[in-house]
């Protein structure tokens, strides 16, 4: 039975020829398909990590990415950039109507896009102030903080919370 692992420097971290991480341990067993996943993706996004093999198991733990030398915490990083995909809401621009469904037009850190918000309980509160917008196709929208929204943005979204 394989346990995780505290120390960063007890294990290396490749990709494969197909793309793939591939974590090897202390005692040189190779595991294919290792996936990190944040313990606090919102809250504490560099804190707290964890190494999975693909079935599941908790192959190393990361307190944080400032541990891992620099090849390693960058392979990380690609890993993750590659599998969350949640744009944070910078502003809202405009919504087609106050009841649902309504289209928003919003400024985000990945540019400015249009979603269709489906009901008020597609927005969801997270440790205060933050905000996770669900749209009709499952995309993640986060608002970091909602008292840091402009007055125009903070207006609309008060009308659906």
């Amino acid at each position: 039975m394989n346990t995780p692992m505290n120390a960063p420097q007890s294990f290396t971290l490749h990709r494969n020829s197909f793309g793939r991480l591939v974590l090897t341990d202390a005692e040189g067993v190779a595991h294919e398909n290792v996936i990190p996943v944040r313990a606090f993706p919102i809250t504490s996004p560099d804190q707290g990590m964890s190494l999975v093999s693909s079935d599941g198991h908790e192959l190393a733990w990361i307190d944080t990415l400032d541990q891992l030398d620099a090849p390693t915490r960058v392979l990380v990083e690609q890993e993750l950039a590659s599998r969350e995909f949640m744009p944070e809401i910078q502003r809202i621009i405009s919504v087609s109507t106050f009841a649902t469904p309504s289209d928003w037009t919003v400024q985000t850190s990945r540019g400015a896009t249009t979603f269709t918000l489906k009901g008020e309980e597609d927005i969801r509160r997270l440790a205060a102030p933050a905000l996770l917008i669900a749209d009709s196709h499952g995309i993640q929208f986060l608002i970091r903080d909602q008292k840091a929204l402009d007055k125009h943005s903070r207006k609309i979204l008060d009308r659906f919370l």
